[in-house]
């Protein structure tokens, strides 16, 4: 009998560790962390998805623009069967007469200089191209800084959830010792009544951030497609005790030339020069040459044409073009490739503005987590010396409720000032090109 009941308890010990080790794989899958949800982003993203046709699309415009190097080949065929004779009986010459006619001919035409069209054309589309590889880069980049500033909000609020939770088992300790105090006859019940109220305001804001936690935890999910799930958490290496802002070593990096939101711009005054250029290319004469072969006859036999090659040149002169609707749109090109210019001037100002912001924006962030840890320091001493004040009598539970209320929102102020920092980080990096993005694995 006791080898059976240790048996039944060896089986149970084994049966509930294997649920704890089936929960703790399960709480470790739920746990969030950015490069997790970088490579989900990646892979989910329609943007993404989008830009990767944009470019699969490009390609086979420059397939097709490629083609227009090449001669084209065209043949046609034509028949008719009349009601009567289409030629009657002539004696000798045309014995049968003619009741029926057939053709078929095949010619190939290669454009010898079409004013530059064709060159422009390649050029355009390889343009294009181009424009698309870039364009999907700065889709990737964008959509990393966004999974990031999304991640860092549900860090944030995760944070100020658990600097309320401090908050409120301080206030719980303090409750249990205001009412061995009310039942030892030496405070009043309205010192007790303080503390509860105190611990209602906990309470009402705990819900408030936790809704806000699940919201900004669907906004996640739904940004990386992952389902969505509240248990969910998100983790970061960073604290305030191992925060470094080693970025801020180097010098501010405004490389225009090598920013993908600069280049789109370049890229757009390129193709309105070109497109200048193409409409000038209306105004120079067109030379083709080809080749045409074709056989006539009667399904009758009445007569029958051998095949005869013909070559052919062309010459077009566009004369009327020097005055009409051709130089009127060479003159609306000609402003709209001003208009680029412009604007690349406008953007080259702006983006160097925005790369400076963000540059000196990571450093005002970098200064207020040192402030806010100065303040939680002060914050802390200020609340442990009004904890030994009132528990030695010489303040008042107002005081140290307000001390309680400066430690917690010092805690929060440096929650926000780091979370605030690695927002800014992902914002300069991502100005200047150099956001981190994963590598998907294969």
């Amino acid at each position: 009998m006791m080898n059976t009941y240790k048996s039944a308890y060896f089986t149970a010990s084994f049966f509930i560790l294997f649920l704890l080790g089936i929960t703790s794989a399960n709480a470790q899958e739920k746990t969030l962390q950015l490069e997790d949800l970088k490579k989900k982003a990646l892979q989910y993203s329609r943007s993404i998805k989008n830009d990767s046709l944009l470019i699969k699309r490009a390609e086979f415009v420059k397939q097709e623009a490629f083609h227009n190097y090449f001669p084209e080949v065209s043949a046609s065929a034509f028949a008719v069967q009349a009601f009567d004779y289409l030629v009657p009986e002539i004696p000798v010459y045309l014995p049968n007469g003619i009741e029926n006619l057939y053709t078929v001919s095949a010619a190939a035409t290669q454009a010898v200089y079409a004013g530059g069209k064709i060159r422009i054309g390649n050029k355009l589309a390889q343009l294009q191209l181009e424009t698309r590889k870039i364009g999907h880069e700065t889709a990737v980049d964008s959509v990393m800084l966004n999974t990031e500033l999304k991640f860092w909000q549900l860090i944030q609020l995760q944070e100020q959830q658990n600097v309320l939770a401090a908050g409120k088992t301080y206030v719980n300790e303090l409750l249990k010792q205001q009412q061995d105090l009310l039942d030892a006859g030496l405070i009043s019940k309205s010192q007790m009544l303080q503390v509860k109220v105190e611990k209602s305001n906990i309470l009402t804001n705990e819900l408030e951030l936790s809704n806000l936690r699940k919201i900004a935890l669907l906004d996640l999910a739904l940004y990386v497609g992952m389902p969505f799930d509240t248990t969910m958490v998100a983790t970061s290496t960073v604290t305030k005790d191992n925060f470094s802002a080693s970025i801020l070593n180097a010098n501010l990096n405004i490389d225009l030339a090598n920013n993908n939101l600069y280049q789109l711009s370049q890229k757009q005054v390129n193709a309105a020069q070109l497109q200048v250029k193409n409409e000038k290319s209306n105004l120079l004469p067109k030379v083709a040459v080809g080749i045409n072969v074709a056989k006539a006859g009667t399904f009758n036999d009445a007569f029958n044409m051998d095949i005869q090659p013909i070559a052919f040149g062309t010459l077009t002169l566009p004369i009327s073009a020097f005055w009409g609707k051709e130089k009127k749109r060479i003159q609306q090109r000609e402003i709209d490739l001003k208009i680029a210019e412009n604007k690349l001037l406008d953007v080259e100002d702006q983006l160097t503005k925005y790369i400076t912001k963000n540059w000196y924006d990571l450093q005002t962030t970098n200064k207020r987590i040192q402030f806010a840890k100065d303040k939680l320091n002060f914050a802390t001493e200020n609340l442990e010396a009004q904890r030994d004040n009132y528990n030695n009598g010489l303040n008042n539970l107002s005081d140290l409720l307000d001390a309680r209320r400066t430690k917690e929102e010092a805690d929060a102020g440096l929650v926000n000032a780091i979370a605030n920092y690695k927002q800014k980080e992902a914002t300069y990096l991502y100005s200047i090109n150099q956001i981190d993005i994963p590598a998907l694995d294969k």
